[in-house]
């Protein structure tokens, strides 16, 4: 792939599949939800990622709401979110206002992520269990997906990994997810400051902690891996007892992000995702639209009949 610097050339570029194509959902719920989230100054990754189904989660009452705003400290090839050195301080606020949010918008199922912010001594651990606590105070019957960084401390950090995990293991979260986003010889070229066996590791110390809370991982294929690559991938998943999959296509947001090196068909999403369950994910998502968060509430509903 030619390159200019270290930002990839926006040739060459592949058509767009109709099966990528997803339907825009209904313009009033889209529009309720940017209305609440943009009164109180908070951010969803529905919105900052541009999300093709947001509409359809809104619609189901599902939401993702971002936390400790919308710069990310790390600059991943690959994502939409806004990249920086100095990102916005904590907003004293946010936990009150995402609960007030949830309740207005009466969500079932929250899913809560944030940008990496290696700046904070804990890596914003404590702040998901703010903002959970917050949530459960107003709105006791919402189920929370956590959806975490790494929380890699870096060499001589404050507050370890382990120590990070285990704050937000410890505030119970009805799944706790991290992606691996891509198999592992490439993630350096796509997950740039991330390292696979330290994705692994998150997911790995969530079952130490507490073996009862579902862990969750996902892959955006496209980025040139193999059939066998992913499941190499899934495989090692499955070895540190990871519950649930998603699998959905890289969508390239810019031309200044990584060019998508192949479109995988639907026929190749449902041949992943029956191999996936083959191997015991009790919980798998695998098509070209799927993403961290699609229809994340169902795996809660299956749990309980």
């Amino acid at each position: 792939m030619t390159t200019f610097g270290d930002r990839p050339s926006p040739l060459p570029t592949q058509p767009l599949p109709k099966w990528v194509k997803a339907p825009l959902g209904k313009a009033s719920e889209i529009s309720t939800v940017q209305r609440i989230i943009k009164q109180r100054g908070i951010h969803t990754i529905c919105e900052e990622g541009k999300c093709p189904n947001r509409g359809e989660c809104y619609a189901n009452k599902t939401a993702t709401f971002l936390l400790m705003g919308p710069t990310c400290t790390r600059a991943c090839a690959f994502c939409q979110v806004d990249k920086g050195h100095e990102p916005m301080p904590l907003d004293p606020e946010e936990p009150t206002k995402v609960a007030e949010s949830v309740r207005l918008l009466g969500l079932n199922y929250v899913v809560l992520t944030s940008v990496a912010r290696d700046d904070l001594a804990d890596g914003g651990a404590d702040w998901f269990v703010r903002v959970m606590t917050a949530i459960r105070e107003e709105n006791p019957q919402t189920q929370i997906e956590v959806l975490t960084p790494d929380f890699w401390s870096g060499k001589g950090g404050a507050v370890s990994q382990r120590e990070r995990v285990q704050t937000v293991v410890t505030a119970q979260p009805a799944c706790f997810n991290h992606n691996i986003e891509t198999v592992k010889r490439l993630q350096d070229k796509v997950r740039r400051g991330a390292k696979y066996r330290r994705s692994l590791r998150v997911l790995e110390l969530v079952k130490e902690f507490n073996a009862a809370i579902p862990t969750k991982s996902g892959l955006m294929l496209g980025h040139g891996e193999t059939k066998d690559e992913i499941i190499e991938a899934m495989q090692d998943l499955r070895e540190i007892n990871c519950d649930r999959l998603t699998l959905g296509q890289y969508l390239r947001p810019s031309l200044a992000h990584l060019p998508v090196q192949k479109y995988w068909t639907p026929a190749e999403f449902e041949e992943l995702g029956a191999i996936a369950r083959e191997m015991g994910f009790n919980h798998v998502r695998s098509g070209p639209l799927v993403r961290s968060s699609y229809h994340a509430g169902e795996s809660e509903n299956l749990g309980k009949k």
